[in-house]
């Protein structure tokens, strides 16, 4: 047995997951960017455009109790929230400012399913960016809570290093993550500073900009403990 279900996931499954009530209908909305010009002797014309980014809204409800309609199970890692646990972490990635990935997915139903994490076999898997979140208390209920999520498409984008090769510039294509940047580094056997710089922020020659962060003196480079939690910028 075979059935739809919704997966909000943050920051590589730091936070996850799965709607516990499926939406009635999901409307995912695409369209393009096209103008009309009018043209003399030639009348009104379509300048076809870049596709706009991807709109999807959700509509549906955070139950407060497990009704029989509602899909994930009242214990266990996926376990059901309280509804208002669901409205706090969606808040939560809000204020992040970064974007969360939308799943939605045929999920194979058997009895010893971990539906934990989520399926393979995915029929939607995009970031996307929360541009409006709605709740309300459901009237006549025991703390059921309403909402209307809008996602747009996200579109990861930076700045990329070029080089000169035989007088042509190439640009060098870096795998862009929704995973946010390690804050701290615990140092390992044969690390130095320059090697972690390398590592972490790209150029080893910041390996000072390490260095002042920590209060790590010149005669102490040579001498840094394995274990040791390095701040990062």
């Amino acid at each position: 047995m075979e059935e739809y279900g919704f997966f909000l996931s943050f920051n590589e499954l730091e936070d996850l997951f799965r709607l516990p009530v499926n939406p009635e209908t999901l409307e995912i909305k695409e369209s393009g960017d096209s103008k009309s010009y009018t043209i003399v002797d030639l009348g009104e014309i379509n300048a076809i455009a870049y596709p706009k980014l991807t709109e999807i809204t959700i509509e549906s409800i955070f139950p407060a109790q497990h009704y029989p309609f509602v899909l994930v199970r009242s214990e266990g890692p996926n376990r059901l929230l309280r509804p208002f646990e669901y409205v706090e972490m969606i808040q939560k990635w809000m204020k992040s400012r970064r974007p969360i990935r939308f799943v939605l997915s045929g999920v194979n139903l058997k009895g010893e399913q971990d539906d934990s994490a989520i399926p393979n076999d995915l029929a939607l898997n995009m970031a996307m960016s929360i541009e409006g979140f709605t709740w309300k208390l459901s009237a006549g209920t025991s703390g059921d809570v309403e909402y209307s999520l809008s996602l747009k498409k996200y579109v990861f984008y930076q700045a990329s290093p070029v080089k000169i090769v035989k007088g042509q510039v190439k640009a060098e294509s870096k795998r862009a993550s929704d995973k946010a940047a390690p804050k701290t580094y615990t140092m390992k056997a044969g690390d130095s500073l320059w090697s972690i710089a390398k590592k972490v922020l790209g150029d080893g020659q910041k390996y000072k900009v390490i260095q002042k962060l920590n209060g790590i003196k010149d005669s102490e480079l040579k001498k840094l403990p394995i274990g040791k939690v390095l701040k990062l910028p």
